[in-house]
């Protein structure tokens, strides 16, 4: 009988360590092959001024595609990563936050995303084409200027 009982709790020790041990060796396995996947597939090159740039003229194309174009949906889709992209890579940066072109450039594309998440399948109303417009415009020129 006491035999039956140490062989019973020497049972459950091993499953209770043999689920742990796999769990472990899982979470490794998850671990590592996430490894190879952080290959960085950002358009933007890391050099703010450039990446503004191209960021207001990939939108800018974008905002202008007819609303009866095939190419609509991938061009908001496309929109959408790259506002996501330019937020996530130069938000952290201090030494933009006090620019012009930095601040307005955050101004548009807030505006932008903001009407792509409430209005998804609508099409850019005129007067946010307009102040866009106007905030790009603004944006170039104190690129160009170096502010």
């Amino acid at each position: 009988m006491i035999i039956a009982q140490i062989i019973s709790m020497g049972a459950s020790f091993l499953r209770v360590y043999v689920s742990k041990v796999f769990v472990l060796v899982l979470v490794l396995v998850v671990s590592l092959s996430n490894l190879g996947c952080t290959a960085n597939n950002s358009p933007l090159s890391g050099n703010y001024g450039q990446d503004t740039l191209a960021v207001v003229q990939a939108l800018r194309s974008a905002i202008n595609t007819p609303d009866d174009s095939p190419d609509k949906s991938a061009a908001q889709t496309s929109a959408r990563l790259l506002i996501n992209e330019f937020a996530s890579l130069y938000r952290r940066d201090d030494s933009l936050t006090k620019l012009v072109s930095y601040t307005t450039m955050r101004t548009a594309l807030n505006g932008l995303a903001g009407h792509y998440s409430s209005y998804p399948n609508r099409p850019v109303p005129q007067k946010l084409k307009d102040r866009l417009e106007q905030e790009f415009k603004i944006v170039e020129a104190a690129i160009n200027r170096g502010a």
